[in-house]
């Protein structure tokens, strides 16, 4: 692992849609995978149906301050989210959101924009509160400094005390490996 890699993620969609159970993943997954990690959480007002967002920042060295302000990787459940941090991405970076939303408010061609069908795929594993595992899924495809296999195990962790959420869960982020940007 480099100690120049520094990793500044940001989740956003609404309350509900798992934001903070995916950022606590990933978190977990670069711990596991040797990284230096944070987590930071962000909620409305309203909580379950208000915007939510999770800052995680991963590298080799020290991380001084949890706090993401220009993410170099987005992963976007909703259009609220989408209008208000597709902006924020830094030059080079990445967007990655559901193909259900609409990407008119992404004017800048200086991104690595990608879509993928977060919701559907979920609906068709028979819960759509996995979507946000597929669009991790989706996220390790893009961005290989996290493997499949240390989500998965991130996965077993986070849902230890729910273990009939844990295969669901793995299968969305087997699912969202696979899909074709």
């Amino acid at each position: 692992m480099s100690l120049n890699f520094d990793e500044r993620i940001l989740c956003a969609g609404h309350g509900g849609q798992g934001i903070m159970s995916m950022g606590k993943v990933l978190t977990y997954a670069g711990l596991t995978a040797g990284y230096n990690a944070t987590w930071l959480p962000s909620y409305g007002a309203e909580v379950r149906g208000g915007t939510a967002y999770s800052m995680i920042r991963m590298n080799g060295g020290y991380i001084a301050n949890p706090v993401v302000r220009i993410p170099g990787s987005c992963i976007i459940m909703n259009q609220p989210s989408l209008d208000k941090f597709a902006k924020k991405v830094k030059k080079g970076g990445v967007l990655l959101f559901d193909s259900s939303l609409n990407p008119d408010c992404i004017k800048r061609k200086d991104l690595t924009v990608k879509t993928a069908a977060f919701k559907d795929i979920a609906l068709n594993l028979g819960n759509i509160k996995v979507a946000n595992m597929v669009a991790l899924g989706s996220f390790a495809k893009l961005k290989t400094f996290l493997s499949l296999k240390s989500l998965e195990e991130a996965v077993k962790v986070f849902f230890k005390n729910k273990q009939h959420l844990i295969d669901l869960n793995i299968e969305a982020l087997k699912k969202g490996h696979c899909v074709k940007f």
